[in-house]
């Protein structure tokens, strides 16, 4: 019993440590008193902006306003620099003439160009009567036509009023002429060119090509060349078909397959 009562009465005797913190504070916010009371005192000695008797204590007073004068400045006009107007009189402005709408009723009247142009178009027409579909890109006319009667290739009469050839592009070349004077009579026999308007007395040849096979059979009949007359070409391609099939190839020919080339000039 007396061991406790000696220990609670050593606590009680020790020192408080709140005391220190207490003392610091109050030692911290005295200076900072003075300070704010020195800053003040200095600041009253030195230079006052604003106007003291404006509203609102010390503050300054300020007016707006719109613009700002500025001096102006005036000299004499440098020519160099500055537009300077011409003397010389402007020609007169052309004044454009006001385009009178036609009237909805009004029929109009052909104009010279467009009377020459269909002048000429009938022109063309009644000197090229045979022809009548559009030129090809690739396509090739002549006015007078080529002779057939050569020394590359020989050339019968056909029934039709004209003359029938083999061309010098064949396969056969200056060879084996009594094989090609047996083509040029056949085919010379079936050309009809009945159909034909009368009134055409002459046209460009027409060239069809076709290959001959070692049996006499023929294959690729197609028009090389046109004469602008659709019947005529039909009638030359037509006594190529009609004359097959030919004689076998002659002896001695290195190939199995022969192109030939035949020409058909009408000529009435």
């Amino acid at each position: 019993m007396a061991v406790q009562m000696s220990s609670h009465i050593d606590v009680l005797e020790q020192r408080d440590p709140v005391r220190i913190s207490v003392l610091a504070s109050v030692g911290l916010h005295a200076m900072m008193f003075t300070a704010v009371l020195l800053s003040t005192s200095i600041g009253r000695r030195g230079t006052l902006w604003g106007d003291p008797n404006a509203l609102g204590g010390g503050a300054v007073g300020v007016t707006a306003v719109r613009q700002i004068p500025l001096r102006a400045r005036s000299g004499p006009a440098n020519p160099v620099a500055n537009d300077t107007e011409s003397r010389v009189p402007q020609p007169p402005k052309p004044q454009v003439k006001a385009v009178r709408a036609p009237e909805p009723d009004a029929i109009p009247i052909r104009g010279r160009k467009a009377r020459e142009r269909a002048a000429r178009v009938q022109q063309k027409q009644q000197t090229q009567p045979y022809r009548t579909q559009p030129d090809r890109p690739n396509q090739l006319y002549s006015s007078a036509g080529q002779a057939l009667s050569s020394s590359m290739y020989g050339s019968q009469a056909g029934s039709g009023g004209g003359k029938v050839g083999v061309g010098p592009r064949g396969s056969f070349g200056q060879r084996f002429g009594g094989y090609r004077d047996l083509l040029e009579q056949r085919v010379a026999q079936k050309w009809r060119t009945d159909d034909v308007d009368p009134r055409v007395q002459t046209a460009p040849p027409v060239i069809v090509t076709f290959d001959i096979l070692n049996s006499g059979q023929i294959r690729n009949v197609r028009i090389l060349q046109a004469s602008g007359n659709r019947v005529l070409d039909y009638s030359a391609q037509r006594a190529v078909y009609d004359a097959a099939p030919f004689p076998p190839l002659p002896q001695g020919f290195e190939r199995d397959t022969a192109q030939i080339e035949f020409w058909f000039q009408l000529k009435r």
